[in-house]
């Protein structure tokens, strides 16, 4: 077995229990799992299984790939595909059982001449994917192939947001003009979902949540921290005082002091930005990182309990007391961002 520098360990019994906290808290509606990019970088296919056992039968991607990828190993569970049909045919998605969510007036044309099961996403004020009120035609509001209609929040992480009312008062509007009384109506995400259950129609579709990102400390003792991202020391070493650490020389040394080079850095998903500013965690206290995070390695300094430290040890830079809204905040970012970019060499 290769002991790899790198490592993201997954939580699958905390997973479960972010997807029964949704269905607690949204009950009686349906709750999916969003599943996109790997399911935010965690793994698809273990997310897909362990969701499975544990109830869930609605599962949504981004990509046709994605679907294909997942059903080629799952025939059980509904796969929802959000960028519509991508170019692919009717034949295709009937074969595979997966279910294109169509986003303009040229798909919806296509798929209202063939016979296969569909979703549509009503553009209610987001404007990225999805189709405006006024391009649905008539014949489409009884079509028995319409599954499920959906809508997207635009500013779900800001519960004060009165724009959030706004498009839950559109959708509200729009699914009225809906016949076919099989249709599954859905507007939130994970967050969407905390709100109340005005916001949680037929179907709530967790992405973030079910993996550990809360982005607001009201709901932080709810979603329980699915990952921790840790990475093992290569090399410790004494560096006298007035010497340059890392590139470009950004960190000067003002007296001697002792550092661990660990094996991890952009390449592996910790961005330039924690530069001179982040800081890892080993044995509960905090070690600073020093000098430029290089691609597959950042420097720590170690001066003040160098003794406890041995080549191979592991430091974490994201673990269950420090989540990944804690490090997406110190990188300036969201926890959706910090996920899906972890790489595959983790």
């Amino acid at each position: 077995m290769i002991n790899n520098s790198a490592v993201l360990e997954v939580n699958l019994n905390n997973l479960i229990q972010n997807y029964k906290y949704f269905k607690k808290i949204t009950k009686p509606s349906i709750v999916a799992a969003t599943i996109k990019a790997n399911a935010y970088g965690i793994g698809d296919k273990m997310v897909y299984e362990s969701l499975y056992k544990n109830g869930c039968r609605d599962f949504f991607v981004a990509t046709t790939n994605e679907g294909y990828s997942l059903r080629n190993k799952f025939n059980k569970g509904n796969i929802y595909i959000l960028n519509g049909l991508e170019n692919n045919s009717f034949a295709f998605f009937k074969k595979n059982k997966l279910t294109p969510i169509i986003n303009s007036k040229n798909e919806l044309k296509y798929v209202n001449k063939n016979n296969f099961s569909f979703g549509i996403h009503i553009d209610t004020g987001l404007n990225r994917l999805g189709i405006n009120i006024e391009d649905l035609h008539k014949d489409i509001f009884n079509n028995k192939n319409l599954n499920i209609v959906i809508s997207h929040l635009a500013s779900a992480d800001e519960f004060s947001n009165n724009f959030n009312f706004l498009q839950k008062k559109r959708f509200k509007n729009y699914i009225k003009l809906f016949e076919n009384k099989k249709v599954t109506f859905s507007i939130s995400n994970s967050m969407g979902a905390l709100f109340n259950k005005n916001f949680h129609f037929n179907l709530v579709r967790p992405g973030i949540s079910l993996y550990g990102g809360h982005y607001n400390n009201k709901f932080k003792t709810k979603i329980k921290p699915v990952i921790k991202l840790k990475a093992s020391i290569l090399q410790i070493k004494k560096i006298e005082s007035g010497q340059y650490i890392g590139y470009n020389q950004t960190y000067k040394t003002k007296k001697n002091i002792w550092v661990a080079i660990i094996g991890i850095g952009y390449a592996d998903g910790i961005p330039r930005s924690l530069s001179n500013k982040g800081f890892v965690f080993f044995k509960n206290i905090r070690y600073k990182i020093i000098g430029r995070v290089s691609m597959d390695s950042i420097t720590i300094n170690i001066t003040k309990n160098k003794k406890k430290f041995n080549i191979g040890d592991y430091v974490d830079l994201i673990n269950y007391e420090r989540g990944i809204d804690d490090f997406a905040k110190q990188c300036c970012t969201i926890s959706n961002e910090v996920l899906t970019s972890i790489s595959n060499r983790v």
